[in-house]
C-alpha cells in the first residue's frame, strides 16, 4: 500500500508551500547521515522524507498525487534507485507519454533529468566571514557502476519494445475518442531490457551514499542557497543528473551584528567621562582590533564608521567589503563613591545649573509649537 506522503512529512493535506518546507528542513536535520551515522533505520527515513518532498513541492506532482494516488507513490516497484519500496520515478514520464501522441516510431518518452537534493549545514561567524570548505554527505541514486546507466548487463543493449514498436505509449479507441496511455510493457520508455543488470535490477541507478567537498564564499549569509551543479540523483538513461543545493546556517557572534544593507554593527561601551571629553578607544575589527576617535560631546546612540572593515560583498571580486558601525552605549554607573560623588556635585555647579529640558519646556508653554 502507498505511503501517506503528507504523513511522511508529519503536515496536513493543505499545508501551504512554507509549511512543507519548514517541515522538510526540520526533519532533514534530525535525519541526516551525518548526525546518525551508522543508522540505516535513520538513512532509509532519510530518503523518504527527501522523496515525499520531492513530490509535493512540485506543483503538478502534487496535484497529481492528490487527485488520487493513480501515478504512484511509495511501496511500487522500481522505486528509489531502482529498489522496491520507494519512489517509483518521476511523473513527468507518465505526462510525457500521455501527451506525446504524435510521437513517431522510436519515440518513447525522453529520459528523465536527475531530481535535485537539499542539504543544510552551520558554519561559524568567522567561517562566514572569511569562507571555507566544508563537507556534506548526500544519500542518493548514482549511475550504476556495473552497466554505466543503461540498465542492461554487460554485452548486452536494450532492444524497441514489441508492444508499442518504440513509441511509448498504447493508445485504445473508444467511439470518437482514442485514449493514449504510457504503454505497460516498457513503461513509455519504448524499450525493453531482456537481459537486465544484475546490479541494478535493470533501473540503471544504486543507492549510494555520496561525500562532496563545497566552497563557501566569504561573506555569505545565513540562510543562503548554494547549487552545487550535477551533484543531484542521476538521470534516467544517461539523462543529466539534478543539482545538489546546500542550505547555510551561520552562527551569530556574540560581538557582530549583520545588517540588511551588508555592513555590521557592533555596540561599544564608552563611559560618562569618555562621552563628555572625547578621546581614542579600542574597538573590535573582523582582523583584530583599531582605534577610533570619540568626539568630545559624544551622545548615547551616536554612530562612528570604519569603511571598508565589514564583509566581503556579494558578487566574488571586484565588489569590495562592506563597513563596520559603532553605536557608542554611554554607560552611567548605578553606584558612586564618597570621591565620586564630590566630583559630579562639583561638576554639576561649573555647569551653572544648566536645564536641558528649558527648551522642551518653552515650547509646552506656548502649545508645543
Amino acid at each position: 500500500m502507498a505511503k501517506d506522503l503528507y504523513g511522511v512529512l508529519g503536515v496536513s493535506k493543505d499545508a501551504t508551500d512554507e509549511e512543507l518546507k519548514k517541515a522538510h528542513r526540520k526533519l532533514v536535520r534530525e535525519y541526516h547521515p551525518d548526525r546518525n551515522p551508522d543508522d540505516p533505520a535513520a538513512e532509509e527515513r532519510f530518503k523518504e522524507i527527501q522523496e515525499a518532498y520531492d513530490v509535493l513541492s512540485d506543483p503538478e506532482k502534487r496535484q497529481a498525487y492528490d487527485a488520487g494516488g493513480m501515478f504512484g507513490g511509495f511501496g511500487g516497484q522500481g522505486g528509489f534507485g531502482g529498489q522496491p519500496g520507494g519512489f517509483p520515478g518521476d511523473f513527468g514520464d507518465i505526462f510525457s507519454g500521455i501527451f506525446n501522441r504524435g510521437a513517431g516510431p522510436g519515440a518513447g518518452a525522453p529520459p528523465i533529468r536527475g531530481r535535485d537534493l537539499e542539504t543544510e549545514v552551520r558554519i561559524s561567524f568567522d567561517d562566514a566571514m572569511n569562507g571555507t570548505q566544508i563537507s556534506v554527505t548526500v544519500p542518493k541514486s548514482e549511475s550504476c557502476p556495473t552497466c554505466a546507466g543503461t540498465g542492461a548487463q554487460p554485452g548486452t543493449t536494450s532492444e524497441t519494445c514489441p508492444s508499442c514498436q518504440g513509441r511509448g505509449i498504447d493508445s485504445q479507441g473508444q467511439g470518437f475518442f482514442s485514449i493514449s496511455q504510457p504503454c505497460a510493457q516498457c513503461g513509455g520508455t519504448g524499450q525493453i531490457i531482456p537481459d537486465p543488470c544484475r546490479t541494478c535490477g535493470g533501473s540503471g541507478r544504486t543507492h549510494q551514499t555520496k561525500r562532496y567537498r563545497v566552497k563557501v564564499p566569504a561573506g555569505v549569509k545565513d540562510g543562503s542557497r548554494i547549487r552545487v551543479a550535477g551533484k543531484g540523483e542521476a538521470g534516467e538513461r544517461g539523462a543529466p543528473s539534478g543539482d545538489l543545493f546546500v542550505t547555510v546556517q551561520v552562527t551569530p557572534s556574540p560581538i557582530f551584528k549583520r545588517l540588511d544593507d551588508g555592513n555590521l554593527e557592533v555596540e561599544v561601551p564608552i563611559s560618562v567621562t569618555e562621552a563628555i571629553r572625547g578621546g581614542t578607544i579600542e574597538v573590535p575589527t573582523l582582523g583584530g582590533t583599531k582605534r577610533i576617535r570619540v568626539a568630545p560631546g559624544t551622545q548615547n546612540g551616536a554612530l562612528h564608521r570604519l569603511k571598508g572593515e565589514g564583509p566581503p560583498r556579494a558578487g566574488g571580486k571586484g565588489k569590495g567589503r562592506g563597513d563596520i558601525r559603532y553605536r557608542m552605549d554611554v554607560k552611567i554607573p548605578k553606584e558612586l563613591d564618597d570621591e565620586q560623588r564630590r566630583a559630579v556635585d562639583q561638576l554639576a555647579e561649573t555647569m551653572n545649573g544648566n536645564d536641558p529640558r528649558q527648551d522642551l519646556l518653552a515650547r509646552a508653554r506656548s502649545g508645543g509649537g
